[in-house]
C-alpha cells in the first residue's frame, strides 16, 4: 500500500503497550475511588487510603469493625444486611448509598459492590467507592466532552506523542471520506493528498515541542471523498496536557468554509470582470485605427481572460463594401488583425499571422460563429477538436503542444452585423472557460466591435474626403515666368480636413497665391474647400486687390452648403516688379526671407476669419527682392498641443532660413515637412514660392 492510498478500513494500527508508570492527575485520582474488602461476617479486612479520605477513618480506626455499624445510619442497618447477603450469594449491586463519615454527617457514595473468593475457598466482599458529587462531576464533564467532540459541526482529532490520530469524530470523518477505522493509528500524511500536509506535519511536530498552538491555518485541499473539487479548510493545532503538565498528545480542529471561500472567489472574480471591463472601456477605440483597436482588444483579453487571443474581420469588411453573410456550407475569407500572448511560446506560431488571408470551410468553429452570431465555447479541446478550430494539422499540433485546453469564440457584433470573430485559447490557466467567461468574452467583444466598425465606416469615409480633397488641390503648381513655385499637401493622420493651397495666373503676368483652412473634418469641410477654392479663381479674374477678393469670399459664405468658418491668406505678387499686395482673413501671416537676411512674418492688419463678417479686410504691400523667399502654410504645419504656436513658429523660419537658399524649392518643401512641425492631427497646406529664381549654374555656383 502507497502512503497516499487511503487505508482499507478496521486497519488503524494500534499503539504499542508501554511500561510507561501512570503519573499523578489520572481519572482515577480525580474519580479517588475507594477500596474495602468484608470477611463473610462483614468486618472490614482490607482499607485504602482512597477510603481513609472519603469515610475519614484510618486503617487502624476501621479494620476489623464491622462495616454495617461503622459506615452506616442505624435506620439502614438492616438494608445494608440484606444487600450484603445478596452480594455474598454471587450478586453484584451497585448504587448510591448514604455513609456516616468519621465526623458525624451523612455522605452520599456511589458503590461497586461484588463477591470475591481466596486461594483457600474463602468468600469476600470487595467494595468500591466514590464520593457521588465527584463521580456526577466527571460524568458531566465525560459526556459534555463526549458530546462536544461527537455532535460538532467541526472535525475534531486527537494525536499521540508520535502524531498518530487515536480519536476522529463523525465530522472529521465526513470531511475526509474515510471512517475512524481507517483513519486510527495513521499520520495526517497518510490520509490526505497533496505535498501541503507534509508541510503541516512538520509544523504540528513544533506545537507539540514547544506547546505554541498553530490556529487558523487555511488551506486548499482535495479529499478522497471529493477529487475532484477544491476544498477551504481553517486548521488549528493545539497541545494536549494533564493537570501535571505532562504531554499527552496534540488535537487538531478543522473548520470547512469552502462556501464562504467559493463565494469569495465568486466576488473576486466579478470584481476581476468589472474591472476588466473598466479597463476595456478607456483602452478600446482610443484612436480610429482599425488594426490598432483589434490591437487592444487583444491585449485586454490577454492575461486576464485568456493565454492567447486573436482578432480576425472577415476580409469583405475591410474592403469597404457592405458586411456579407455567410451561408450554409460557405466558407469564410478572414484577415488576421490582431494577436497577443501571454508568451512567445510555440502557440503563437499556430495563429494566423497578422495581415495574412485565411479561408476556413464551413465546418470551422470561426466561420460558425460568424454564420450563426453566437459564441462558441469548447470546456475541453480534444485532438480532433483543435484541427476544427486550427489553421491546419500542423496548427493544431502546435496548439495542442503549447497546452491548449479550452478555447472560446465570441463575434464581433456592431449595428446588428456581424464583422468577425475574437478567439481565445487558455494554456498556463488550468481553469475551462465557463459561462462567466462567455458573458465576458460577450461584452468586451460588443464593445471592441462597435469601435472596429466606426473605425471601418472612418476609413471609408476618410479615403472618400481625400479623395476628394486630391481632387480639388491642383496635381501640381503651374509654370510661372520669374517666380519658382513649390506646393505640398499632408493630410491629417485621423481625419481629412478642409486645407488648401492654389496657384492662380492673373492678368499681365501676375500671379496669386493663396493657402486657407475650413475648420471641421470630413467630406464636408472638403466640400467647402472646393467650393471656396472655385469662388477664388473665379473672382481672381476680376483683377481686384486682395482685400475685395476676400471681402467677396466673405460674402458668399451665407450661401455656401451648410455653415462654415475658414481662414485664409492671399497674396497677389507681380514677378516683373517685386511687388506683392498680402490680405489675411484670420490666417497665420506668410514668412518672408530675403536673401542673405533674417526671416519674418508679414505684419498684416488682424482680421477675422471667413464666414464671421462685421470687419473690412485690409490690404499690405511689400516690394521683394530678387530671390526671396516665400511661405503661405496652415496652422497643422507649426501647431503642436505639447508646445507654443510660437515655437512651431520660431523653427520654420530658422529651418527656411538655413535650408532654403542652397536648395530647390522641391528639397526645402521636403525638409520643412521633414522637421517634425506638422502634427499629426491637422492636415498641412504648404506653398513656396521664390522670386527671380536663379537659374540652375548660379546655384551650381553658390553650392560649389
Amino acid at each position: 500500500m502507497h502512503a497516499h492510498d487511503p487505508p482499507p478500513p478496521g486497519t488503524g494500527r494500534e499503539a504499542r503497550p508501554s511500561p510507561e508508570a501512570a503519573s499523578p492527575g489520572g481519572l482515577l485520582d480525580l474519580l479517588q475511588v475507594a477500596a474495602m474488602v468484608l470477611d463473610r461476617t462483614g468486618h472490614i479486612v482490607l482499607w485504602s487510603p482512597e477510603a481513609e479520605r472519603l469515610f475519614g477513618y484510618s486503617a487502624e480506626e476501621a479494620l476489623g469493625q464491622n462495616a454495617g455499624l461503622l459506615l452506616v445510619a442505624p435506620d439502614k442497618l438492616e438494608l445494608v444486611t440484606e444487600l450484603f447477603k445478596q452480594v455474598r450469594a454471587g450478586a453484584i449491586w451497585q448504587g448510591v448509598f448514604p455513609i456516616v463519615h468519621a465526623d458525624g454527617t451523612t455522605r452520599d457514595v456511589e458503590f461497586r459492590n461484588m463477591r470475591m473468593h481466596d486461594v483457600d475457598g474463602g468468600v469476600y466482599a470487595l467494595g468500591l467507592g466514590a464520593d457521588l458529587s465527584t463521580v456526577r462531576r466527571v460524568e458531566t464533564d465525560m459526556a459534555l466532552s463526549s458530546s462536544l467532540v461527537d455532535q460538532s459541526p467541526i472535525g475534531l482529532a486527537v494525536f499521540d506523542t508520535d502524531l498518530r490520530i487515536v480519536r476522529v469524530n463523525r465530522a472529521m470523518e465526513e470531511l475526509h471520506g474515510l471512517p475512524a477505522a481507517a483513519m486510527l493509528g495513521r499520520r495526517v500524511r497518510e490520509i490526505s493528498r497533496g505535498s501541503e500536509f507534509r508541510a503541516i506535519e512538520a509544523r504540528m511536530r513544533e506545537v507539540l515541542e514547544t506547546g505554541e498552538p498553530l490556529l487558523d491555518l487555511d488551506t486548499v485541499v482535495r479529499t478522497y471523498a471529493d477529487q475532484e473539487h477544491d476544498h477551504a479548510w481553517s486548521i488549528s493545532y493545539y497541545r494536549i496536557q494533564d493537570a501535571t503538565g505532562r504531554v499527552l498528545g496534540l488535537a487538531a480542529s478543522i473548520a470547512d468554509f469552502t462556501e464562504r471561500h467559493q463565494a469569495a472567489e465568486e466576488i473576486a472574480e466579478a470584481r476581476g470582470r468589472l474591472a476588466v471591463i473598466a479597463e476595456a472601456g478607456t483602452r478600446i477605440g482610443t484612436t480610429l485605427d482599425l488594426q490598432q483597436t483589434a490591437q487592444e482588444l487583444a491585449s485586454v483579453v490577454v492575461p486576464t481572460l485568456a493565454d492567447i487571443a486573436t482578432v480576425d474581420v472577415l476580409d469583405e469588411v475591410l474592403r469597404g463594401g457592405p458586411v456579407p453573410k455567410v451561408r450554409a456550407q460557405q466558407s469564410a475569407e478572414f484577415r488576421a488583425l490582431a494577436v497577443a500572448a501571454a508568451d512567445s511560446g510555440e502557440a503563437i506560431g499556430a495563429v494566423d499571422p497578422v495581415g495574412e488571408l485565411a479561408r476556413y470551410t464551413d465546418d470551422r468553429l470561426i466561420t460558425k460563429t460568424v454564420r450563426e452570431g453566437l459564441p462558441v465555447v469548447v470546456h475541453r479541446v480534444s485532438s480532433r477538436m483543435l484541427r476544427r478550430i486550427a489553421r491546419d494539422d500542423r496548427a493544431a499540433a502546435q496548439l495542442k503542444r503549447a497546452g491548449a485546453h479550452s478555447y472560446l469564440a465570441a463575434p464581433l457584433i456592431a449595428r446588428g452585423e456581424v464583422l468577425g470573430v475574437v478567439g481565445m485559447f487558455r494554456t498556463r490557466n488550468q481553469k475551462p472557460f465557463d459561462d462567466e467567461d462567455r458573458t465576458l468574452a460577450l461584452e468586451l467583444a460588443a464593445r471592441a466591435a462597435i469601435s472596429i466598425d466606426n473605425a471601418r465606416l472612418y476609413a471609408g469615409e476618410r479615403n472618400a474626403a481625400l479623395t476628394l480633397q486630391r481632387s480639388l488641390l491642383p496635381h501640381e503648381p503651374p509654370r510661372v515666368d520669374g517666380m519658382e513655385i513649390s506646393a505640398r499637401y499632408i493630410p491629417a493622420v485621423r481625419e481629412v480636413g478642409g486645407d488648401w493651397y492654389d496657384v492662380l495666373q492673373l492678368r499681365d503676368g501676375k500671379v496669386g497665391l493663396i493657402v486657407g483652412d475650413v475648420m471641421g473634418k470630413g467630406l464636408h469641410a472638403a466640400a467647402i474647400m472646393g467650393q471656396l477654392r472655385t469662388a477664388t479663381r473665379a473672382f481672381s479674374r476680376l483683377d481686384l486687390p486682395p482685400h475685395e477678393v476676400l471681402a467677396h469670399l466673405d460674402n458668399i459664405t451665407g450661401s455656401a452648403e451648410g455653415d462654415f468658418i475658414a481662414t485664409c491668406v492671399y497674396a497677389v505678387c507681380d514677378p516683373a516688379t517685386g511687388r506683392c499686395q498680402f490680405s489675411t482673413a484670420g490666417h497665420l501671416p506668410p514668412v518672408l526671407v530675403p536673401p542673405g537676411g533674417r526671416a519674418e512674418l508679414i505684419d498684416l492688419p488682424s482680421a477675422v476669419p471667413l464666414g464671421v463678417g462685421g470687419i473690412r479686410f485690409r490690404t499690405v504691400e511689400r516690394k521683394l527682392s530678387e530671390g526671396t523667399l516665400l511661405a503661405l502654410f496652415t496652422d497643422g504645419l507649426v501647431e503642436d498641443r505639447r508646445q507654443s504656436i510660437d515655437v512651431g513658429l520660431r523653427t520654420l523660419m530658422r529651418v527656411l532660413k538655413l535650408k532654403s537658399r542652397r536648395r530647390t524649392l522641391e528639397d526645402t518643401c521636403d525638409v520643412v515637412l521633414g522637421a517634425g512641425l506638422q502634427s499629426p492631427d491637422d492636415d498641412v497646406a504648404l506653398l513656396l514660392a521664390r522670386m527671380g529664381a536663379p537659374a540652375a549654374e548660379d546655384e551650381a555656383a553658390e553650392e560649389s
